[in-house]
């Protein structure tokens, strides 16, 4: 009994992670980003934990793989797609369908977890770009169109030819042949994880000076310093 439950605390974590997905879908249907915001954080803080709460207890099943990439296709892949949605909907195109094409990225963020649950390849780190990382980066162009700090830029980012040429070329990522490192550590070394460890820290700084704005910035970092940890190793 005690085994089945130890066994199972994991996927529970898994199940928030969707909850919170769903949740995040209703508030995007209502365009309300801030409640997005909050619920993205969320199932990404439980798609963290659910696989560190599976290693500290030694845990793991067919299950939880499975039911890992069902609730990321919400919270990572349907939740995206209906920011894109909402941001061609309030956009000045005449085209009615072009809405629809935020759902680009879902379909392709569902391609991507497909991938990777089969893909050898990436036990250790990503190739192509991770389905929470493009997520984030899409929650983060509504706050970039109300951000103080970003004048002018607004206009561009809710422009529906830049939408459209974004969710464009990051669906094309979620399933390029790109080597990108995961935060898994091997080994607590500085020469080993030196271009992780100034990941977070300048991703950090990058967040608590603009905060979600930040994210592009980091995405943009994100993927120079994976191909300076590669082309080191």
């Amino acid at each position: 009994m005690v085994k089945a439950i130890k066994k199972n605390i994991p996927n529970a974590v898994t199940c928030l992670n969707l909850l919170s997905g769903c949740v995040g879908v209703v508030f995007a249907f209502r365009g309300q980003f801030d409640y997005v915001a909050f619920c993205m954080l969320a199932s990404g803080l439980f798609d963290l934990m659910d696989g560190l709460i599976a290693r500290v207890l030694r845990v793991s099943s067919a299950i939880g793989r499975e039911l890992d990439s069902l609730a990321d296709v919400v919270s990572f892949g349907l939740l995206p797609g209906l920011i894109y949605y909402q941001l061609l909907l309030q956009s000045d195109s005449s085209v009615s369908w072009l809405p629809y094409a935020g759902f680009i990225v879902t379909v392709f963020s569902a391609l991507r977890l497909a991938k990777f649950n089969l893909d050898e390849r990436q036990q250790s780190d990503f190739i192509g770009l991770n389905t929470p990382m493009n997520a984030f980066y899409v929650l983060s162009l509504p706050f970039i169109a109300q951000s103080s700090l970003m004048p002018g830029i607004g206009g561009l980012v809710t422009h529906p030819v830049f939408l459209l040429g974004s969710i464009l070329i990051t669906s094309w990522l979620l399933i390029s042949e790109f080597r990108l490192f995961s935060m898994k550590l091997k080994s607590l070394s500085w020469q080993e994880n030196k271009y992780k460890y100034l990941f977070l820290l300048l991703s950090a700084g990058l967040l608590l000076g603009l905060k979600l704005p930040a994210i592009p910035l980091i995405l943009l970092l994100y993927f120079g310093l994976s191909f300076l940890h590669f082309r080191s190793r």
